[in-house]
C-alpha cells in the first residue's frame, strides 16, 4: 500500500464521504464481518486514480438492470489494507464515516485475531464492536453528536 500525499488523501476522503462507505461486510453468510471501504461511481477513470494512488484494492463493475442506466463501478479495499487507508484518510473525513473510521482504527485490529479463532469473550467483544460501528449513521451522528472513540460497551 502506498503512502498518500495530503492532497490525494483529502481527495480520496472526499470521495469516501460523498460516494463511499466505511462498513463491516461478510463474504459468506456464516463468516465474520471484515472492514471494507468502498467508493461507487460511474466514472471509471476516477476509481482508477484511487486504485493507482492507493496501490491496493480492486475495481468491479456493477450490474446494470436497464439499458437506461449508466454503467457504474465500485472500488473496494478490505481488512488490514482498509485500516491502513483509513489511517491516512481520517484527518480529512468530514461525515459520520470519520467516526466509523476512528472506531475501526481504535478497535478492529485488537478484536480481529489473524488466525480467525475467537475466545467466547473475544467474540462477544467483537459483536459489540460491530454493533457500535454499524449503528453509526448520518442521522444518528447528527442527532447524538459525534462519537468519541473509546471502550466498546
Amino acid at each position: 500500500m502506498n503512502t498518500l500525499t495530503a492532497a490525494v488523501a483529502a481527495y480520496i476522503a472526499g470521495l469516501v464521504d460523498g460516494e463511499g462507505t466505511v462498513t463491516l461486510s461478510r463474504l459468506h453468510k456464516q463468516a465474520n464481518r471484515r472492514l471494507v471501504v468502498t467508493i461507487a461511481n460511474t466514472e471509471l477513470v476516477l476509481l482508477q486514480f484511487v486504485l493507482t494512488h492507493v496501490g491496493a484494492g480492486k475495481i468491479t463493475r456493477k450490474r446494470t438492470t436497464s439499458a437506461k442506466h449508466t454503467p457504474s463501478y465500485c472500488y473496494a479495499i478490505s481488512s488490514r489494507q482498509a485500516l491502513a487507508l483509513l489511517k491516512q484518510l481520517l484527518p480529512y473525513l468530514q461525515s459520520y464515516k470519520r467516526q466509523r473510521a476512528a472506531l475501526a482504527l481504535e478497535h478492529y485490529e485488537a478484536l480481529t485475531p489473524r488466525n480467525g479463532k475467537y475466545t467466547t469473550q473475544g467474540l462477544e467483544r467483537r459483536h459489540r464492536f460491530e454493533e457500535a460501528l454499524l449503528a453509526m449513521t448520518a442521522a444518528r451522528t447528527v442527532s447524538a453528536g459525534t462519537h468519541q472513540a473509546g471502550a466498546i460497551p
